[in-house]
């Protein structure tokens, strides 16, 4: 996580109940500081140091104060569960929704004084999601996820692909900003048994595909889902859609000039 500061500090600020203001150390050097101010035979140069000195513990505070906030959230966290059914051809499973997840855990940090937001961006073919989480005495910490491409999967159109991809990110860039997972999320004992791959798993795997920008990646790529795909050698279906993946990304690529030569 990388830290920012986007709220002014020293400040009294609310919100769902939480209040946070200037502890008394803080006070006390504002009026050292307003007193420095006022005198003309003050030194500039010491009163910006001492400026700096405030900026510096309160902004060591602000993110006590958001890890105090974090700590609290965990502590009493939502439970997540899944609430779409998605069904195409062969391929069947459920899985949270961004709104689902993101209003789950949305109102519990707001509890905690805490928000979250998401930075997009859009380079390079490659999309890059973050999502900040910001305290509100004005810390700020995000999580960005590995650049991804555009879900050109199910003949989507250029506008349906980011937002796929924008969607996917966006949802797993909060879990793990905050910690957390949905309910049923792993496999649930199958993978001791050789049963069903995960979903998160199989889903992780299919933005990597997307993401390829080459052949001799998506090659090395292929070695590692394939190994993957023999711990659960009951599962031929989640073999045969990523294996069907990967010979459309080789068909994308080459036509991109981007192929085996």
């Amino acid at each position: 996580m990388s830290n920012e500061q986007e709220k002014p500090m020293g400040t009294l600020v609310k919100a769902e109940g939480v209040t946070t203001k200037p502890g008394h150390e803080s006070m006390a050097l504002m009026a050292i500081i307003e007193r420095a101010a006022t005198d003309p035979a003050f030194d500039v140069d010491k009163l910006q140091a001492l400026l700096a000195v405030k900026e510096r513990w309160e902004a060591g505070e602000a993110k006590k104060a958001y890890v105090a906030a974090l700590n609290a959230f965990k502590a009493d966290a939502p439970e997540l569960t899944k609430n779409k059914h998605v069904k195409f051809g062969a391929t069947e499973y459920d899985h949270a929704t961004l709104d689902h997840v993101s209003l789950a855990i949305g109102k519990a940090l707001s509890a905690h004084g805490l928000t979250h937001r998401w930075d997009i961006d859009h380079k390079d073919n490659a999309i890059i999601v973050s999502c900040v989480l910001t305290h509100v005495a004005g810390h700020s910490e995000r999580v960005t996820m590995p650049p991804a491409a555009p879900d050109t999967s199910g003949s989507k159109n250029s506008i349906q692909a980011l937002g796929s991809t924008i969607t996917y990110l966006q949802r797993y860039s909060l879990l793990a900003a905050t910690g957390m997972a949905v309910k049923g999320q792993d496999d649930d004992g199958n993978a001791a048994g050789g049963g069903i791959m995960p979903e998160n798993m199989r889903m992780d795997f299919e933005a990597a595909i997307d993401s390829q920008v080459d052949a001799e990646s998506l090659a090395a790529l292929w070695k590692d889902i394939a190994t993957a795909c023999k711990t659960f050698p009951k599962d031929m279906n989640s073999y045969n859609i990523l294996k069907s993946l990967v010979a459309a990304k080789g068909k994308e690529l080459k036509a991109a000039g981007k192929g085996d030569k």
